[in-house]
């Protein structure tokens, strides 16, 4: 893909410490864009994983706080990627008013600044594994939601939506809603509400045996960031884009089980496999996505296979395993 379009143009990134906000923010840093302004309140993030270069700024703020949100429109960006959640699943369990707050009140005042200046994109993470329930049918198609919903962060990643469009069907913000599925790859730090790859490196590279919730035939459509990010940089700029939802994913399953197993390899863990009771609102047990659609509007095509990412995954932790190990939390 092509992406010569964000040469010079200034982009704000919410949540530009994270997984998919850091590796966005260094392909756009290549890209030579002149001004990128990540806000992140460092919440579930770390200030040594954003990429360094002279055309980055990073600004320690919350997408709650007004005067935070005046500092970086002021720069009157081109582009708005917002990446910043309350994240994920279980968070939301144990914290649904704050999940409410961040993912709902959060995404309106980001989306009230917006509008009020001409940008040319704003881009949406949403949740594939969130918007579909178990009334949708695999793989998981664009059109087929659900409002039987069985988390908070469910709830609210569909009600970011809801609110995008709004804007759209409205003010005519030029907004595009992405679908995330499982997200995997450097950049994102374990801990205690934290995805299952990144926690399993943690535990395998310390020794411990890792722990399954449920049988392990449970399947994940786990997507490589690199991926990711291509789909996200694709909705930025093409414009049958506009005023849709799409889903970025690797359109493959992959068992939890071999997941763990091929992660005890990788890392020479001998400690093996632990099983445990599922957790009562992980009740989809399977995940599929199609990327048709994404292929038809973006060209979208992910390149990274789930060994090679989860090869990679590895290396960066090697690489990084000093800060890794004095950030996790759980």
């Amino acid at each position: 893909m092509k992406f010569s379009k964000y040469g010079g143009k200034t982009i704000l990134v919410t949540g530009g410490a994270g997984c998919v906000g850091s590796n966005l923010t260094k392909k756009l840093s290549e890209l030579n864009a002149a001004n990128i302004i990540i806000l992140d309140n460092l919440s579930s993030a770390y200030e040594w994983n954003i990429p360094k270069a002279d055309n980055i700024k990073f600004v320690k703020g919350d997408i709650l706080n007004d005067e935070d949100l005046k500092r970086v429109f002021k720069e009157k960006p081109d582009y708005v990627f917002h990446l910043a959640a309350h994240f994920a699943n279980q968070n939301s369990v144990d914290n649904p008013e704050k999940d409410l707050m961040v993912n709902g009140i959060g995404i309106l005042k980001v989306l009230e600044y917006a509008q009020l200046i001409d940008i040319e994109r704003f881009v949406y993470s949403s949740s594939g594994c969130g918007v579909y329930g178990l009334d949708s049918k695999m793989p998981f198609r664009e059109h087929d939601i659900s409002i039987n919903l069985h988390t908070p962060y469910q709830v609210t990643k569909l009600l970011g939506e809801l609110y995008t469009n709004y804007f759209h069907n409205l003010y005519d913000l030029p907004i595009v809603n992405a679908r995330f599925f499982n997200v995997f790859g450097p950049g994102e730090v374990p801990g205690k509400y934290r995805n299952v790859i990144p926690n399993f490196f943690y535990w395998a590279m310390n020794g411990q045996p890792l722990p399954i919730t449920g049988d392990g035939t449970e399947t994940r459509d786990w997507t490589y960031v690199e991926d990711i990010v291509d789909g996200l940089l694709a909705m930025g700029f093409v414009d049958e884009a506009i005023g849709e939802a799409i889903n970025l994913g690797s359109a493959h399953e992959t068992r939890v089980v071999d997941m763990a197993e091929m992660v005890n390899q990788l890392t020479g863990n001998k400690s093996g496999i632990k099983y445990t009771e599922r957790r009562d609102w992980d009740a989809k047990t399977c995940l599929l996505s199609s990327v048709d659609k994404a292929n038809d509007i973006l060209g979208y095509k992910p390149k990274i296979e789930f060994n090679e990412g989860l090869e990679k995954t590895h290396q960066w932790f090697v690489d990084n395993w000093e800060n890794i190990n004095g950030s996790a939390e759980f």
